[in-house]
């Protein structure tokens, strides 16, 4: 199973607070693991990506609690090998959702954020040795900080691999971290594609 594409956290019935991600990363991955003859579950979220890929399940979500949800629902009902976890999860939400449309002529608008709940943390909870790769975008992070940042999100959660990747002045890199192991340079999302699923196709039985 793969997550990709922004999630959305609503502010009002007619607004949301969104993130940059395409979903690119994810059908990319989605499209690599179907050519080898590998069932895939895409759970997409809102944006540009609207055609579909034969042969992928193809689950679309908008907001945090439908991602949740979803990954709740797929994880209970079905035995994945791995889930690829590339979604861009907002990280936080208003502390309290008003429930009709904000009128626009207002001179400003204070809204307080709290933090969501961390869904790459549950991931495994409904199977032991589920593979789990998770996802670390720094922007503007260096070489040393894509792999810094990518060690540290290993040593707090229990994921198998993590991807750490940035867009530092519209060029693509990224690392995939190990343990103590990091794999890359990889200059564009192809090239780290096809690096994360030779690594998987070793590790997974």
């Amino acid at each position: 199973m793969i997550t990709a594409g922004p999630t959305w956290v609503a502010i009002d019935k007619a607004r949301v607070i969104s993130n940059i991600a395409s979903g690119k990363t994810g059908f990319i991955l989605a499209d690599k693991f179907k050519s080898l003859g590998i069932d895939v579950t895409l759970l997409l979220g809102p944006g540009y990506f609207l055609g579909s890929i034969e042969g992928i399940k193809i689950i679309r979500f908008k907001y945090f609690s439908q991602l949740e949800t979803l990954l709740k629902k797929e994880l209970k009902k079905k035995i994945y090998s791995a889930v690829i976890h590339a979604a861009a999860v907002s990280d936080y939400k208003p502390n309290k959702i008003i429930k009709s449309k904000v009128d626009s002529d207002r001179i400003s608008w204070r809204i307080n954020l709290i933090p969501t709940k961390k869904l790459i943390n549950s991931l495994g909870v409904y199977r032991n040795n589920l593979f789990k790769v998770g996802f670390k975008f720094e922007p503007d992070g260096n070489n040393n900080k894509l792999i810094n940042e990518g060690k540290a999100l290993l040593k707090r959660t229990d994921l198998d691999l993590v991807v750490a990747n940035s867009n530092r002045e519209g060029n693509y890199c990224a690392y995939i971290l190990e343990n103590t192991i990091h794999h890359g340079p990889f200059f564009s999302k192809v090239k780290m594609a096809s690096g994360l699923v030779k690594l998987m196709r070793n590790k997974i039985t």
